[in-house]
């Protein structure tokens, strides 16, 4: 078990084919705040049918895509 395994869930149930979550939407999620690491955990978000698309440091944010 991943320990971005909730904010997967969360993407999965959730999410629409495309949506944005804030950093700080994604922290409240994990209960903690992502860093570098985040970068190489990203691909376990493929298992659940969803990629991770742009990251904007500058918006503070993360795109989710739905995989067709």
């Amino acid at each position: 078990m991943s320990k971005y395994d909730p904010l997967w869930k969360y993407v999965s149930c959730n999410a629409a084919d495309n949506s944005v979550l804030s950093f700080s939407e994604i922290e409240g999620i994990l209960g903690f705040e992502i860093d570098h690491s985040f970068l190489s955990f990203k691909k376990e978000l493929l298992d659940y049918g969803y990629k991770v698309g742009k990251i904007s440091m500058k918006e503070q944010t993360v795109a989710f895509e739905r995989l067709s």
